[in-house]
Order: C-alpha cells, then structure tokens, then sequence
C-alpha cells in the first residue's frame, strides 16, 4: 500500500488548503488564462451561423459582449460548483459538446441576410440588385441586432429546457444507473465526433491565410509538445541565483497563449508592412491586425450582462431535443474529469452524492447559460485540471478565487474586445489543434477495450461513419424528411443533423445489443469506480465533499441516506451489510486498503 500511496502525486496545497492570500491571486488568474483559449473560440464560432459575421462584415461589439457574457457565466457556474456542486477544483466553461446541436438548430433558420457596411445606401443595393429577395440590413444597425438576437433566443430556449433534463438526471441519482450502459465504445464515437463534425468552421478561419494558420499550429505544437518540459529559470532568494530545476513551467501550462501572442505579433508586422491586403474584399485582410481595430474604441468600458438581455427565449420541441444530445456528452465528459480532478487535488474518488450533485450543479449552470444568453452551456474544462497536476496546487480556494476573476473581468466590455481582434487565421490554427485535441481524447478511450474483437471494431467503425454521413446528407437534403407533421420533421431534421446523437445512439444500441463480454466491452476497468459507493469508512476522509452548511445534521438524520445529494449517501445500505456480517467483522471494502486500490485503479482509468 506504500507504494501506492507514493505513486499519488505530491502536493504542495491539497483540496482543502488554503494558501496565502496572494497566491490566491495569482495562481486564480492563472487558472482564468488556462481556459481563455477554449472559452473565446466559441462564440467566435458561432458568430458567422448566428450572421453577427456575414462575409466581410461582423458586428464585432456584439463579438464582445457575448465574449463577455460566457466569461460571466463561466465564473459564476465554477463558483456555484466549487461550493455546491461536486465541490472539486474545478472549472466551468464552455463546452464544444454543444456546438453540433447548435448548428443544427441555427441551419433552421435558412441563410443569413445581405449585410452592408455602415454607411452603405439599402436602396442603392437594391437598385443594383434587382432579382435580389433577400433582407438587407446594415452591420450593426437595429434590424442586423436583431437577426442574430431570434436565433440567440432560439439556443438560449433550447439550452434552458434540455439542462432541466440534466438537472433531474443528477439531483435525482439517475445518472449512477444510466452509467451501468455507457462504456468506453459508447463514449469513443461521441466524443470523437464532436471534433470531427467541426473541421469545417477550422477550415474556413485557417483559410483566409493559411501561412499565419499553420504558424500557428507549429508555435503551439513547439511549445506543447518539444518545450514541454522545458522550464524558464527562476531566481532562488535562498540559494540568492536563478534556478532551472525549479523553474517556472511556462511552456507547459500556456501553450495557446503564447501561439496566439506570437502569432499576433508577426500579424501585427505583416499588417504595417503591407504584406496582408487591406482590401476587404480579398481573404487576405482577415489576417490583418487592425481589420477589427474599431471595436475597441466602439466598445463600453463596462457592461454587466443579465438574463434576457437579447429578448425572451423561445423554446421549441426540435430544438430542445437536438440540444439533449450535447447535454449528455457533456455528462460524460464531466464524469471522467470528475475523477482526474480527484486524484489531481488530493481529494479521495468522488462519492455517489458529489458525481450527482456535480451533474445537477452543471445542469444548473448551463440553465443560467441559457438565461444570459451566452450561445453555449457549460461542462468542466479538462485543461484547467491539467493544470492542477502541472502545478501541484489543488486547492479549492484558488479556483473560487479565480472565478471570481472571471467575474470581475467579464464586466470590463474593452479588455473582453481585445480578444476580438485576434486575427481568423490564428482563431483557425487554434481551432485546428484544439479539435484534434477532443478528436483525440475521445479515442482514447478505446485504451480500455478489446481493440482485436472484430465486435468492437465493428461498433466503432459503424458508429463513427454513419456519424459523419448522415449528418451530412440531413443538412443537404433538408426538404427530404416530410411526414406531414411539421414539428416531428424538424425534430428528426435536426437530430438527423447531429453527428455525436447519431453516432453516439448507434454505438449505445449496438453495444448493450450484441453480444461481449465484460472485459471484451472495457466495462470491468471503466466501472471500477463504483466500488467506491462503499468505501468511505471514515466520515472525516471524504469530507472535502460535504456541504458548505449542516453537515453535522445531515449525517445525524437516518432518511437523508436515502436522498441522492446528501453527503451520507448510500450509508444505510452500508449499515445493512455490517449488520448481515455478524460478529465476524466481515467488512466491505473500505478498509484503506481498498480505498487505496479503487483510488489508484479509478484514478489511472480516468486519466
């Protein structure tokens, strides 16, 4: 059991540490700049299905302001969980899971209207064009404001009325059951699929000047990948000299950072020098640096974003189903995440009551996504626990803390403008790798099944091409799906049109239907975390997942064993079997012992 424990990792603050209050600070925002490249890409990807970027023209406030309002909601559902929910060092963000669905619901609005640059005669175009039926509006005007706000409200219903189903799934214990059917070859095709349906937007940022796109993706893969160990030397006030050995591990925990800051830099050189163009006509000028420069100057300084600030959300049938889709790969997603972050902060495997609580807690999250409208729901960011091991720090407090940040930034409408002016290419390169990324993780699930079983490979294979195919064909023969019912049409168009729905119900039928065995499915390992359910024989060692409040009440209440959220979870059911045991201190596994080894075999099958 030594070694065991040995092989956990050696923290400087654990769960429930609180470092000094500075560290707080600093180490917060550094958690806030690890999320910042994922959590800006999505509304920048949303932006031209939602027709705030119509060609050459994007109403870039409107960029800003819902870079700003996912900022708020981020910082707002990280608190909520860190104190609530799982209570976890974990990070609420964003989540790509969302975008399939999404695209699908926005492809039902039909094309975006002709935008015009401001100043522009409507009346002259239309003269110009007279065969023309489509709406003209001027970027940034009132009438462009509000085409991409019915589509907004369309996604803010869709996403308020699916997360209820996430909230009762978690808060009612359900999702313990529902992971009984979901293993590694359910979970491969869904999560895979997410990033592969999204090479297309990649392609057409990347596009517009694929030299600054590929630069990109070196400059991340170099610093990433090459310099991944390599550290910038500190200096020691102790040993009074600079240190490598304990240098600052720069390259390993802001890799997007850095890429997206020298990319900009040599995009800042080739704007001066005349090398990007400046027609706006030509591919080249959304390279430039000073393409968007007036959003800076035509932002607020400070602008609080509240629920409803686009309109009323509007919730439809097809929508809300389309959008159950994304809500379920974010819960698996954030089951896994979940259990690294244990091991990573120090804490033991999460309990039944704190995996259910932390699916309820996004649920809710991703309702007050909905209702502030930032385009997206949230889930836990895997790149902020990666930075719990990089850093050695787990404590709770630092990522209160930085959600707090997160909260105060958000307010600042100018500093979140910024982020607007990166140029499409770097957005490109980023997304390049960042898809790949999820592409990746998805598949490496396959780690925990039996890759030589012509059953596996079948279900794999199966679900990951007709995935990508039908999706394909919904969203070029929309008119093709007519039953007579309106409603069941646009149900079946867009969850027809969700690569992960398709692949991941294909993989989920085929999986629980044809015959395997456990150990051939990689169901034996992935479900090794369920023993846990009894292994807390000390209230004091998993008490970094009680309640802020009334602990001491809930465990001296007997029926508070019986509700899903509460701390003491499932106890009677180990009441019971101590009892049948007799006085043979016949025990279930709890013993440290155990503990340890489910701790160590969930926490490798997580990570």
């Amino acid at each position: 059991m030594e070694n065991k424990k040995e092989d956990l990792p050696t923290l400087q603050y654990a769960i429930e540490d609180v470092p000094p209050w500075y560290l707080w600070i600093l180490l917060g925002f550094q958690h806030y700049l690890t999320m910042v490249g994922a959590t800006i890409s999505i509304p920048l990807i949303l932006a031209p299905d939602l027709c705030i970027q119509v060609g050459q023209q994007t109403d870039e406030v409107a960029k800003a302001e819902l870079l700003s309002t996912i900022f708020f909601v981020s910082g707002l559902a990280t608190w909520l969980q860190t104190t609530f929910g799982c209570r976890l060092p974990i990070v609420q963000g964003g989540t790509f899971s969302f975008l399939p669905p999404t695209f699908a619901i926005l492809g039902s609005f039909g094309s975006c209207p002709v935008v015009l640059a401001p100043g522009s005669n409507i009346s002259e175009y239309r003269l110009n064009n007279p065969n023309s039926t489509d709406l003209v509006v001027i970027n940034g005007s009132e009438e462009h404001g509000e085409v991409w706000r019915v589509r907004m409200r369309a996604l803010q219903g869709a996403i308020m009325a699916s997360a209820v189903f996430q909230v009762v799934i978690g808060f009612s214990g359900i999702i313990g059951l529902l992971l009984k059917f979901i293993g590694p070859l359910v979970i491969t095709p869904t999560i895979a699929l997410v990033g592969l349906s999204l090479f297309v937007p990649a392609a057409n940022y990347a596009s517009s000047q694929w030299g600054i796109a590929l630069l990109t993706v070196a400059l991340m893969t170099i610093f990433s990948q090459y310099l991944v160990n390599t550290k910038i030397p500190t200096y020691s006030k102790r040993l009074r000299s600079c240190s490598i050995e304990k240098g600052y591990p720069l390259f390993r925990l802001f890799p997007v950072i850095l890429a997206i800051t020298v990319s900009y830099i040599v995009s800042i050189i080739l704007t001066y020098t005349n090398v990007f163009s400046n027609d706006p006509r030509l591919p080249g000028y959304n390279a430039r640096t000073d393409s968007r420069i007036s959003v800076l100057t035509n932002a607020q300084w400070f602008r609080f974003p509240y629920p409803g600030q686009w309109g009323r959300p509007t919730v439809t049938v097809a929508g809300v189903f389309g959008m159950l889709a994304g809500v379920l790969a974010s819960m698996i997603e954030s089951i896994g995440d979940y259990y690294a972050a244990a091991r990573l902060s120090g804490a033991p495997p999460p309990t039944t009551s704190a995996i259910n609580r932390g699916i309820g807690m996004e649920g809710i999250g991703c309702i007050l996504a909905g209702a502030w409208g930032s385009g997206n729901g949230t889930t836990s960011y895997s790149e902020n626990i990666g930075a719990l091991g990089i850093t050695q720090v787990g404590s709770r407090r630092v990522i209160q803390t930085g959600a707090c940040i997160m909260l105060v930034l958000s307010l600042l409408n100018k500093f979140c403008a910024v982020f607007v002016t990166i140029p499409d290419p770097i957005v490109g390169g980023i997304y390049i790798v960042m898809f790949g990324m999820v592409t990746a993780v998805g598949l490496s699930n396959l780690q925990f099944v039996d890759l030589n079983s012509s059953r596996n490979l079948f279900i794999v294979g199966t679900s990951l091409i007709l995935g990508l195919s039908l999706p394909d064909w919904a969203s070029k023969n929309k008119d093709s799906i007519n039953t007579g019912s309106e409603v069941f049409d646009e149900i079946c168009s867009i969850l027809l049109s969700t690569s992960m729905f398709i692949g991941g119900t294909t993989a989920f039928f085929l999986d629980n239907t044809i015959p395997g065995t456990a150990k051939e499915r990689g169901m034996d390992i992935w479900l090794e975390h369920s023993k846990t359910d009894f292994a807390e024989d000390t209230r004091k060692k998993f008490a970094c997942y009680d309640l802020p409040w009334w602990n001491d009440s809930i465990y001296r209440a007997s029926w508070t064993s019986y509700i899903p959220i509460c701390p003491n979870f499932l106890s009677h059911r180990r009441k019971t079997a101590s009892m049948t045991a007799g006085s043979t201190e016949v025990s279930l596994p709890s013993s440290s012992s155990n503990i340890d080894n489910d701790f160590e075999a969930s926490s490798q099958t997580k990570l």
